[in-house]
């Protein structure tokens, strides 16, 4: 029974603090400042090319854009310039999204789609420099652009929120 009340005696000594200073009066408990929230990178504002903004977008995508994390996969978010508010990018080299794009020309009934965190992807590697990864399982097409070396880490985050925001609805693959 001695052993137990020495730790906690020895563990309220450290948190609330003991006189082992000499008395030099300082009355500090202990330092609970966490780690700051994580802000924008210092990086430049990245140009995102992007289509003209539908009322389907103003719609869905105000949602979404107000749900997007600080960072993701590790990389924390950086300024855009865009002329939609519906772009957004982490990291570099940077992961960009875009919400409200048009519906891509590859999706068709026979097109493999790849399911992560329940959002249906439609994935796009005809660029050898980017993976176009596009959400099409919901009211607006959302496109996530990776570098060609990067895995589906951000969409695996995305998914949730993708999900949480967007409805899910029916794949129109034009068929």
């Amino acid at each position: 029974m001695v052993l137990p009340l020495v730790v906690v005696l020895l563990v309220l000594t450290r948190v609330v603090g003991g006189d082992d200073d000499g008395g030099a009066g300082d009355d500090a408990v202990a330092d609970v400042g966490g780690t700051p929230a994580p802000g924008r990178a210092d990086l430049p504002p990245l140009p995102v090319a992007v289509p003209p903004v539908t009322p389907e977008a103003d719609a869905a995508c105000p949602a979404l854009m107000g749900a997007l994390p600080l960072e993701l996969a590790g990389e924390p978010s950086r300024p855009v310039q865009s002329d939609s508010p519906y772009a957004y990018a982490w990291g570099e080299p940077p992961v960009v999204l875009v919400c409200g794009v048009e519906r891509p020309a590859a999706l068709e009934p026979t097109s493999p789609l790849i399911q992560v965190n329940g959002v249906d992807w439609l994935v796009d590697t005809s660029d050898p420099d980017s993976i176009a990864w596009t959400a099409v399982d919901r009211p607006v097409y959302v496109r996530v652009t990776v570098s060609a070396d990067t895995d589906s880490a951000p969409v695996t985050a995305l998914g949730p929120v993708i999900g949480a925001t967007l409805p899910v609805q029916p794949v129109d693959a034009g068929g």
